[in-house]
């Protein structure tokens, strides 16, 4: 199958690359290594992906129409992932402009190509951050959705987007609301690797809200072998799935459970609650089990042991 992988050099692109590639089918990668994080630690995901020959690269910066215009000529894509995307939802207070441009019209302009190209599915990266801080848990896919920053609101839109493309143009779409990924390669930005960075560089951690928040942290592993399942589907139109474990965990057994794998912690300094995040994230997920038939979700104390070990033997902190 010949399957393009948008933001390729992202956590979850580039750990659904290795598994798609170590399963014989032609990978298309496209990423712009956006420094939103470390610009080395995307082209070291993206250097150990190259060492497949089923894997081809390209530097595209998918907000610019006539550069993804020119990248999908001549090729035949069966499937699409647009894991592409401007991540964070602190960031979008700082800088929101960015997200307009990367997350709406970068996606236009993928889906647009994607209409033309009449590609048989595509699937796109959602946020469970489009639930905002409704209180109605486990959150379903089929809720009014509230978001609360520009980032999730962004999701939004690229889920009413897809949505009407879908009926249109008769595109098979799948929306793919990701709940708090981590595992190895992790983003630098985002809780467990920003803690790891902070015990082994000795650094302060800064912790908003003393630490009451609770998530719904789903195994990078887990969310590989979901989306798999659903690539096998034979899935017509426009769907939404939430991709978690449906176990949300208290930030406080979070650094628990670091802390014993890791032996230590950094010295905390508490910070006031940040106005754009959500206090609690905990998704309904027996829609996609349902479809996919997957039920064994790792356990938040394997998926941190095997992450710690990871983040030992890698010595990621230099990144």
């Amino acid at each position: 199958m010949n399957i393009l992988i948008t933001g390729v050099a992202g956590f979850i692109g580039f750990n659904l690359a290795q598994d798609l590639l170590n399963k014989k089918n032609k990978i298309y990668g496209i990423d712009n290594f956006d420094d939103y994080y470390s610009v080395n630690l995307k082209k070291k995901r993206v250097n150990i992906l190259k060492k497949k020959k089923n894997f081809i690269f390209s530097k595209i910066d998918f907000t610019n129409q006539n550069n993804v215009n020119n990248y999908f000529k001549k090729k035949n894509f069966d499937c699409v992932f647009h894991l592409g995307a401007q991540a964070g939802v602190r960031y979008s207070l700082i800088n929101p402009k960015k997200y307009f441009d990367t997350n709406i019209i970068g996606f236009s302009n993928i889906i647009q190509n994607c209409i033309k190209r009449k590609i048989k599915k595509v699937f796109y990266a959602s946020s469970s951050s489009v639930y905002g801080d409704l209180k109605t848990f486990p959150l379903s896919e089929n809720l009014k959705l509230n978001p609360k920053n520009i980032y999730s609101m962004s999701k939004k839109i690229n889920e009413q987007i897809a949505l009407i493309v879908s009926n249109s143009f008769h595109l098979n779409l799948i929306g793919l609301r990701f709940f708090t990924v981590y595992g190895p390669w992790g983003r630098p930005d985002m809780f467990l690797m920003k803690f790891l960075n902070s015990i082994y560089n000795k650094k302060n951690f800064y912790l908003f809200n003393k630490g009451n928040h609770t998530r719904d942290f789903t195994y990078i592993d887990d969310v590989i072998l979901i989306m798999n399942n659903l690539l096998k589907k034979k899935l017509k139109g426009h769907h939404i799935f939430n991709i978690c474990s449906n176990r949300p965990i208290h930030l406080s057994k979070i650094i628990s459970c670091i802390k014993k794998y890791t032996g230590s912690q950094p010295r905390i300094i508490e910070k006031k609650f940040q106005k754009a995040d959500v206090l609690k994230t905990h998704g309904n997920n027996k829609k996609v089990k349902k479809i996919v038939n997957f039920r064994n979700f790792t356990t938040i104390e394997l998926g941190i042991k095997k992450t710690v070990h990871w983040y030992k033997q890698n010595k990621i902190w230099k990144y």
